[in-house]
C-alpha cells in the first residue's frame, strides 16, 4: 500500500470511528437527546461497533490501524518504521475530524446542555469541563500511577489481540476476521478495564479530540484538563510496546 493510501484511510477510518464513538458517548450524556442515560453498556458497545465499521470501511486501504498504539506494536513486530509517520499523521487528523463532527451532529444538544442554568451556573474551570467527556477521557479517581497502569493494561490486551488474532497476510493491519474479533476485544476492554478512565487505549482517539474541544466556541465548555492529557497518550504507547515484547516472547 502506498503512503497516500496509508495517509487517507487512517484520516477516514478515524474519522469514522471518532464520530461514532464519540457520538454514542454525546447521546448518553447531552440534554435533549433522545439517548440520554441509556448508560456504559450502550456506551461500550457503540465503540465497538465504531471500530468494526472504521475497519471494515478503510481495512483495504490502510489495514485499518486507527490508533497509534496498533501502529507501533505492529512497527515493533516487523521492525518496519517507514510508514509510521503517515499512520500517526492520518489517525491525528482523522480523531481531529471527527470529533468536529460529533459537534456538528449534536450542535443543539451542545448548545442546551451547556446553557442550562444548571451548567451554566458552574464556574469554567482548568479541569474537565462539562462536556469534555463526549471529546476524550478522564479519571473517576485521580491517581496517577493507577491511571497510568490502567491505559498500559487495556492497550496491552488490545494490541495483543490485534497481534495474534487479527492481522492480515501481509501483516500490515486487520483482516476480516480479525476486525470483527477486535471490535468485540475493545467492548470487553471496556467492560471489564473501562470503569477507572475511560479507556482510551489510542492515543489519537483522546489528543484529537482534546484539540478540538480546546479549540470549538462552545459556550461554558471549561477546561480540556491537559494534566491529564499525557496519560492517554503515554499509557497506551507503553502497552503496545509491552504487547509487542509479549508477542515476540510467547507467539513468535
Amino acid at each position: 500500500m502506498s503512503s497516500s493510501d496509508i495517509f487517507i484511510g487512517e484520516t477516514i477510518g478515524t474519522a469514522v470511528l471518532i464520530l461514532l464513538g464519540g457520538g454514542v458517548v454525546a447521546a448518553d450524556v447531552l440534554k435533549r437527546s433522545k439517548a440520554q442515560n441509556t448508560g456504559w453498556l450502550a456506551i461500550t458497545l457503540g465503540w465497538g461497533f465504531a471500530v468494526m465499521t472504521a475497519v471494515y470501511m478503510t481495512g483495504s486501504l490502510s489495514g485499518a490501524h486507527l490508533n497509534p498504539a496498533v501502529t507501533v506494536g505492529i512497527a515493533l513486530k516487523d521492525g518496519e518504521w517507514g510508514d509510521v509517520p503517515f499512520y500517526f499523521a492520518g489517525q491525528l487528523l482523522g480523531a481531529m475530524i471527527g470529533a468536529a463532527l460529533v459537534w456538528v451532529a449534536y450542535y443543539g444538544q451542545f448548545q442546551a446542555h451547556l446553557t442550562d442554568p444548571e451548567t451554566a451556573s458552574k464556574p469554567a474551570v482548568e479541569g474537565p469541563g462539562p462536556v469534555l467527556g463526549v471529546f476524550s477521557t478522564g479519571p473517576e479517581i485521580r491517581n496517577v500511577w493507577q491511571n497510568l497502569a490502567t491505559e498500559v493494561l487495556g492497550t496491552l490486551v488490545l494490541v495483543l489481540a490485534v497481534l495474534t488474532q487479527g492481522l492480515n497476510e501481509g501483516g500490515k493491519g486487520l483482516n476480516a476476521l480479525g476486525g470483527l474479533i477486535v471490535a468485540l476485544v475493545v467492548v470487553g476492554i471496556g467492560l471489564s478495564l473501562g470503569g477507572p478512565t475511560g479507556y482510551a487505549i489510542n492515543p489519537a482517539r483522546d489528543l484529537g479530540p482534546r484539540i478540538v474541544h480546546a479549540l470549538l466556541p462552545l459556550p461554558n465548555k471549561g477546561g480540556s484538563d491537559w494534566g491529564y492529557a499525557w496519560i492517554p497518550v503515554v499509557g497506551p504507547l507503553i502497552g503496545a510496546a509491552a504487547a509487542a515484547g509479549v508477542y515476540s516472547l510467547a507467539f513468535a
